[in-house]
């Protein structure tokens, strides 16, 4: 099998030197200072990040908004669990492990994430229950973490897996479990390589709380919140159909694509109008139209041309 070659970069899309070089001025104050913060649990040290031509000028949900109102079903089933039983979760040390169909198998740690060009891109994130945020993520593109260990030419998909740890995970441990652990997700090659698809490490300024996908979490922002897999550990490249949590759950509710579609309804929740919270409003919120791949049906619709995405929801 061969291996997988990028493809030429434009001269557009190449990072000038002088963001390049202050990125790098303050990679070792920022690895030091999450390194230290995380080794007492919750964690929340500050990031720098390069401003991103990819973005929203949409005004952004307050932060209290995005910390305590979120599924994490790992830390409980409430949208405020997430905050209230992670604070004994540790996401450092911590390590990635990538490999299946790649050349140059490796793991990555987290010092060695957070020296990725990190960037800030303000995106919007709808949930398939109907609700919505828009997040200032700091992160750095998939591809640049795929591009370090070479896809070989067969792979075909990305699969994703979640830490299993319900000594610190209180939603992984007891007799009920609402999902089998532990959490997967996957994308096609060529939507985990889009430029919209990113690795977060932080947001608003600040390296990822526990509650949020510490210390590291998918985003994708064309696609319904579950895909966005948090608190990854493992990435592996393979030429099958990856399975996925929810789909595995419940087939005919979630689908592998997960694109965020106004015309296709899940059975308890119209996908037409959406709630974004911190807005005001009924129940802290104001109701708007969702658009078609949440808004990025211009940069990822060519993803799926020819494709029904009514079957192929």
């Amino acid at each position: 099998m061969t291996a997988y070659r990028p493809p030429r970069i434009a001269t557009t899309e190449i990072t000038p030197e002088p963001i390049f070089l202050n990125r790098r001025s303050f990679i070792g104050a920022t690895a030091g200072g999450l390194l230290a913060a995380g080794a007492s649990g919750s964690h929340a040290a500050e990031l720098k990040a390069a401003a991103s031509a990819f973005g929203t000028d949409e005004a952004t949900t307050p932060e209290k908004d995005v910390t305590n109102y979120n599924n994490f079903y790992e830390f409980g089933m409430g949208k405020g669990d997430p905050a209230a039983n992670s604070a004994d979760f540790k996401p450092n040390p911590w390590t990635i492990k990538v490999g299946g169909m790649v050349a140059k198998p490796r793991e990555f740690g987290l010092e060695e994430l957070l020296a990725m060009p990190l960037e800030e891109r303000t995106y919007r994130m709808r949930c398939v229950e109907a609700w919505s945020m828009v997040i200032p993520w700091i992160g750095f593109p998939l591809a640049g973490l795929l591009d370090k260990v070479e896809p070989l030419g067969s792979a075909k998909y990305v699969a994703f897996e979640t830490v299993v740890r319900p000594e610190q995970m209180p939603g992984q441990s007891g007799y009920f479990q609402p999902l089998p652990w532990p959490y997967v997700e996957g994308l096609r090659l060529d939507e985990a390589r889009h430029p919209l698809t990113i690795l977060s490490v932080g947001l608003y300024g600040k390296t990822l709380p526990n509650q949020n996908g510490a210390p590291v979490r998918l985003v994708v922002p064309w696609k319904y919140g579950f895909k966005g897999i948090k608190s990854i550990v493992k990435i592996t490249l393979t030429d099958q159909q990856p399975p996925t949590t929810w789909n595995l759950s419940a087939p005919s509710e979630y689908g592998f694509y997960a694109n965020v579609n106004p015309v296709v309804d899940h059975p308890r929740w119209s996908q037409a109008t959406e709630n974004r919270i911190g807005e005001g409003g009924f129940f802290g919120g104001s109701r708007r139209d969702t658009l078609a791949f949440n808004g990025y049906g211009e940069e990822v619709a060519g993803l799926y041309a020819g494709m029904d995405l009514a079957a192929n929801y």
